[in-house]
C-alpha cells in the first residue's frame, strides 16, 4: 500500500515546472524561435515587477475584504475562473457584459463574483493604468480566494491579454455535472488538462453549493426511470429530497465541511454521498477512483496537486503574443479606439 502512494506521489508531483510556471522563454529555450513556443512560456511570476509592483497586494487585499463580508464569494470566485478558462481560455471572456455575450447567457446565470473583479479593476487602474488585465486579475482572485478558505498558496504566471471576443451559444461547452467521464476527459484534455487535473480540481468542490437543478434528476428520475441514482447514498438521498423542495433551493457540494477547504469531498465520494453525477462517477470509474482513494487517504498529495493544476488550469490558451487582445480598462467592455 505505502508503495502504491509512494508511485501516486511521483505521479502527482511533476518535476518539470517550466512545463508549468511561466518561466521566461530565454530560460527555457534561448535558441528557439519564439513562434515556437507555446503561449504560457511568456507568462512570468514578476510579469507586474515594475510596471504595477502592488498589483497582487491590491488584489489579495480586495478578496480577502469581500470574501469577508461574504463567504461565498470564495467558491464563487474560484468557479468564475473555472468558466472562463473553459471558453477560449483564461482570457477574461466570461466578463464581457454585453448582449449575447457568455456571462448573459441562461448557463451563466449563477455565477457570480462580477462586482468583486470590478473593484479590484478600478484600484488597479488608479494606481496603474492599462497594466493588469482582467485575466491576470480574475486568476489571482481564484488563488487568494482558495487561500482564505484554507486551500495551498500558489505562484501566479501573469502576462495574460484579454479576450475580445465572448459568445453565448459557447456557454454551453462548460461541463454542467450531468456529463459522463469520457466526456469530462475528452473536455480537461482538449484543454491541455489530464485525468488527474479532472479529479484535482473536481477538488473545489469542497466548498461551494449547487442550485438543486444541477440534482433534481438524480433524486427523482434517474436516466428517465423514475426512481433515484441507485448510486446514491440512502441516507444522502433523504437529505437531499428535503432540501431541494424546488430547483432554484441550494444545496452544498460537500454537506460534512461546505466551509472548509479540505479531502472530506473525496471521502464523501467514497461514502456515495457526492452531490452531482459528475462528482460521483469519478469514484466508480476505474480511470479516476485510484487517484479519488489516493486524496481522500493522503491530503497533503491534494493540496500540492491542486496548486499544480491551478496554474496549469490558469495558463489554458492564454492570449500573451504582440498582436493578441488587449488590457482592458473596464472588465464589462472591449476598449474603444
Amino acid at each position: 500500500m505505502r508503495l502504491h502512494y509512494f508511485t501516486l506521489f511521483l505521479l502527482l508531483v511533476p518535476l518539470k515546472l517550466s512545463s508549468i510556471y511561466g518561466i521566461s522563454p530565454q530560460a527555457t529555450a534561448p535558441n528557439k524561435s519564439f513562434k515556437s513556443l507555446p503561449p504560457e512560456a511568456f507568462l512570468s511570476i514578476d510579469h507586474y515587477h515594475t510596471t504595477c509592483p502592488h498589483a497582487e497586494g491590491i488584489i489579495s487585499q480586495k478578496v480577502a475584504s469581500w470574501v469577508k463580508h461574504d463567504p461565498t464569494l470564495a467558491p464563487a470566485i474560484i468557479r468564475l475562473h473555472f468558466h472562463d478558462c473553459a471558453v477560449r481560455g483564461c482570457d477574461g471572456s466570461i466578463l464581457l457584459n454585453h448582449q449575447g455575450s457568455e456571462r448573459s447567457a441562461l448557463e451563466s446565470k449563477t455565477l457570480r463574483g462580477f462586482e468583486l473583479i470590478d473593484d479590484i479593476k478600478a484600484e488597479l487602474e488608479r494606481m496603474c493604468p492599462k497594466k493588469v488585465s482582467c485575466a491576470d486579475i480574475l486568476t489571482a482572485a481564484a488563488r487568494d480566494a482558495t487561500l482564505l478558505v484554507g486551500g495551498p498558496f500558489w505562484e501566479v504566471p501573469f502576462g495574460r491579454k484579454d479576450g475580445k471576443i465572448s459568445l453565448a451559444t459557447e456557454a454551453n461547452l462548460v461541463p454542467h455535472g450531468h456529463e459522463n467521464i469520457t466526456a469530462l476527459i475528452a473536455f480537461f484534455q482538449e484543454k491541455g488538462l489530464d485525468i488527474l487535473d479532472l479529479v484535482t480540481l473536481s477538488g473545489s468542490h469542497t466548498i461551494g453549493r449547487s442550485t438543486c437543478s444541477s440534482v433534481m434528476d438524480r433524486i427523482y428520475n434517474f436516466n428517465g426511470t423514475q426512481k433515484p441514482d441507485p448510486s446514491l447514498n440512502v441516507y444522502f438521498l433523504k437529505l437531499l429530497r428535503k432540501r431541494c423542495k424546488s430547483e432554484l433551493d441550494l444545496v452544498h457540494l460537500d454537506v460534512i465541511t461546505p466551509r472548509t477547504f479540505d479531502t472530506i469531498y473525496y471521502t464523501n465520494l467514497m461514502r456515495k454521498v457526492g452531490l452531482l453525477s459528475t462528482d460521483q462517477s469519478l469514484f466508480s470509474d476505474a480511470r479516476t477512483a485510484p487517484f479519488v482513494e489516493a486524496f481522500a487517504t493522503q491530503p497533503f498529495l491534494f493540496t500540492s496537486q491542486f496548486s499544480v493544476s491551478m496554474v496549469k488550469l490558469g495558463n489554458v490558451q492564454v492570449l500573451t503574443r504582440p498582436n493578441e487582445g488587449e488590457i482592458r480598462v473596464n472588465c464589462n467592455r472591449v476598449n474603444t479606439v
